[in-house]
């Protein structure tokens, strides 16, 4: 029981990868930007919200389902670090200029 406790633990204190991904097409026409505080756990989301056909972003599920999957890539752009000191627990505002700076960047 003592080793269960302490997984728990272990697992409660694990952070989970912050920062922001993008679902593209792979001939360069379409890209969906997304942020998020756990980028695997999302990315997992998203992939089979697309694939179910229940995307929230109709744009992007259009285009899936006209292109298929075969016709996308998901990938990391860029993760947050989180602080060293640890004291900071809401990065939302982070997230958020981090999304702004892709898509400029992508846009140029």
């Amino acid at each position: 029981m003592d080793r269960k406790k302490e997984l728990k633990e272990l697992y409660k204190q694990t952070k989970s990868e912050m920062g922001i991904f993008a679902v593209q097409a792979k001939d360069g026409g379409y890209c969906f930007l997304e942020t998020t505080k756990n980028l695997k756990g999302k990315i997992n989301s998203t992939r089979f919200q697309l694939q179910l056909g229940s995307h929230p972003n109709k744009d992007l599920q259009q285009k899936w389902n006209e292109l298929g999957e075969e016709a996308f890539e998901i990938a990391v752009l860029e993760k947050l670090e989180y602080d060293k000191d640890e004291s900071k627990t809401d990065y939302s505002e982070e997230l958020s200029i981090m999304k702004m700076l892709w898509d400029a960047r992508l846009k140029a």
